[in-house]
């Protein structure tokens, strides 16, 4: 049995490259959703007037992994804090966004959420935008995986290293089991 997560939180490079690391993640899709141009590009998504949002898709195995612990590494890897807006990453296509679908998922994301604010782990109110899921458009296939088959490429050093780093000390008990 399989659910999946649609998650966006600034560049869905760093989403992804984290979340291939978590146990029970069966696979990533990185793309686009929240936007009403059918079938965007990138370079349609990154000019910001398509009102599409970086996000990637989980499908995730509730059994090992479940939806809020999916949230709550969601919750410690990108800044949700900041509106659309994710360090030198600007735009409404780097919105931190949660795509729900069905209730359970829209009431796991609110608790979690209220969790996330009242421990003040972010000292500022959080700004994530809570939506049904609509459409998702997977990205080109470049974008897929892509801190694994680019991990030397600048971006990929100076951000989604660091988050990958944060997110294994943090979550070491969630990483995959080598072997």
């Amino acid at each position: 049995m399989s659910e999946k997560a649609t998650l966006a939180g600034g560049c869905f490079w760093c989403l992804d490259a984290v979340y291939r690391e978590i146990e029970g993640v069966k696979s990533i899709v990185s793309g686009y959703t929240g936007g009403t141009v059918p079938n965007p590009t990138y370079e349609q998504v990154c000019s910001g007037r398509t009102g599409h949002a970086e996000a990637v898709q989980i499908e995730f195995d509730p059994g090992v992994v479940a939806y809020p612990d999916l949230l709550r590494i969601f919750f410690t890897i990108h800044d949700p804090t900041t509106k659309d807006r994710q360090g030198n990453d600007i735009g409404t296509q780097y919105r931190s966004a949660i795509y729900w679908s069905g209730e359970e998922q829209r009431r796991a994301a609110q608790d979690v959420m209220a969790e996330i604010t009242k421990s003040g782990i972010w000292g500022a109110p959080l700004v994530t935008e809570l939506e049904p899921l609509g459409v998702f458009y997977p990205a080109e296939g470049y974008h897929q995986d892509y801190f694994s088959n680019n991990p030397d490429q600048p971006y990929c050093r100076a951000i989604v290293a660091p988050k990958v780093a944060k997110a294994r000390k943090a979550f070491r008990d969630r990483l995959r089991r080598s072997g």
